[in-house]
């Protein structure tokens, strides 16, 4: 699994790398950073250009055939979601609001408090995460197109800003795909204002259990929700989710317009593991989605296919991982598409 966190260090001194790697040796062992070294400025835009995953520039002043300064510039005008800190001995004011003019996000001076660097970085990590969850939902909700200024729309075009999202990462997450039962039926006979304002009325609970859990969605495929839960707990969080929404649903009665009742109920599939997150789609088209993609998200998608409705299904591995804090029983082995062998499947009821 990739670093959590890519910092590009800028210094021809060639103990800084050194000294970088055996400060940061802990969080390099346990994949919290990973730093990547470049001895100039002209060698840092070589270095940006393979890796545009990186968050977070520490780079030198004083530098052969490009300056801390000069870089300073450069990616403030390709890179503008990029934070740099400047680390130099030259620390005087001049040097300083120069630094601060051209865009950096800090200023420490050498010789290096090693305490103080580290606290900068979280600061400008935490800083730049945030800016980058910013512009990404701004991307993903596509809406938000009628209301953006110009001047933004045109930054989203750009290749900095493509490049940052179509980074794609490997995280631990719960997938839970939600189906209601039998609405196919209805949007075959009913009016289609009413087969819209049912659908939305129930993905509108679905929505609601999911975000209670800190959970997210995805997308809606059809008459079909796919949600994503990350974080501590996020299995839990998702059994949890299921559980709630699949009361407040099948508590319901709507009249159609034959005046036949329809009550609606949910089949929900739920997996968890390792899943790949990024921006899928066409570069042809312009068009992409930030989406999860995967086995576990295949098997979550095809548990939830042969869920009788009313059911939330889990494999034998989720089953597992659950533990005592949910009652579960077995339906049995089964047969999902794709799959070489049958899977044991678990019912989860409270």
């Amino acid at each position: 699994m990739s670093a959590k966190h890519k910092i590009l260090v800028v210094d021809d001194e060639d103990d800084v790398a050194q000294l970088i790697r055996q400060k940061f040796r802990r969080q390099i062992r346990e994949g919290e950073y990973e730093f990547v070294f470049a001895q100039n400025g002209k060698e840092a835009l070589t270095r940006l250009h393979e890796h545009p995953d990186i968050e977070v520039v520490l780079s030198d002043i004083n530098m052969p055939e490009m300056d801390g300064l000069a870089l300073l510039q450069k990616i403030d005008e390709t890179y503008p979601l990029l934070k740099t800190v400047i680390i130099s001995a030259y620390g005087d004011m001049a040097n300083i609001r120069t630094a601060m003019n051209r865009g950096a996000f800090d200023f420490i001076t050498k010789p290096l408090d090693f305490n103080d660097l580290e606290q900068t970085l979280r600061k400008t990590l935490k800083f730049s995460e945030q800016l980058r969850e910013t512009v990404r939902a701004v991307q993903e909700n596509n809406i938000l197109k009628m209301y953006v200024d110009d001047s933004v729309l045109r930054f989203m075009c750009t290749r900095e800003f493509e490049s940052t999202l179509l980074v794609s990462e490997t995280i631990e997450a719960t997938i839970a795909f939600i189906d209601i039962c039998g609405f196919t039926a209805i949007s075959e006979r009913e009016p289609p204002d009413e087969v819209v304002r049912l659908l939305n009325k129930y993905f509108d609970i679905i929505v609601k259990a999911i975000i209670a859990e800190g959970g997210a969605v995805d997308k809606f495929m059809g008459d079909a929700v796919l949600a994503v839960f990350k974080g501590d707990d996020h299995l839990a969080r998702a059994l949890r989710s299921a559980l709630t929404v699949n009361a407040n649903i099948q508590s319901m009665k709507d009249t159609l317009s034959d005046a036949q009742t329809f009550l609606p109920k949910l089949s929900t599939g739920i997996n968890t593991g390792e899943v790949i997150s990024g921006n899928i789609g066409s570069d042809t088209l312009r068009r992409f989605d930030f989406t999860v993609i995967g086995d576990v998200v295949n098997t979550a998608q095809r548990l939830q296919s042969i869920a009788q409705p009313g059911q939330i299904l889990v494999n034998q591995a989720t089953y597992e991982k659950v533990g005592a804090r949910f009652q579960c029983r077995p339906v049995g082995e089964v047969t999902l598409k794709n799959k070489a062998n049958a899977v044991m499947v678990w019912e989860v009821v409270g």
